[in-house]
């Protein structure tokens, strides 16, 4: 049995981080709608490669490739903004840019979870999860 981790995109942002330190170019991991919606984020800013869910007992997993074999990882630096001992809200027009435009910060909206830029359009605010660069 493994241990449940209490926050679980803290977790997911870890594995990332560490498979790219030692130079993994994929990872697998629980899937949960959460981190699904972080991993789509993040494709969607072409900061990995791929997404898929595979079907397994007792839970599905989450397949991220983080870049193509023999490639760098397009992620210099992620790290999770709001924490469960500190949550960070943010308003439509108060949404941080990351390095002058060049990251994103993934924010959680009452529409889901997508990139500041999205929510700056859909003029939303929220809880800001992750910053990536």
């Amino acid at each position: 049995m493994s241990l449940q981790s209490t926050d679980q995109v803290a977790d997911f942002i870890t594995r990332i981080r560490n498979a790219i330190m030692v130079g993994k170019t994929e990872i697998r991991v629980p899937t949960s709608k959460l981190k699904l919606a972080v991993a789509e984020g993040l494709k969607a800013a072409k900061f990995i490669e791929d997404v898929k869910i595979e079907a397994a007992k007792p839970r599905d997993i989450l397949h991220v490739v983080i870049n193509k074999e023999g490639e760098n990882a397009k992620i210099n630096e992620i790290s999770k903004v709001s924490k469960p001992g500190r949550r960070v809200y943010t308003s439509a027009n108060e949404i941080p840019k990351v390095k002058s435009g060049r990251g994103i910060v993934l924010i959680s909206t009452s529409k889901g979870v997508m990139s500041g830029q999205e929510a700056k359009k859909q003029r939303l605010g929220g809880e800001i999860l992750v910053k990536v660069y």
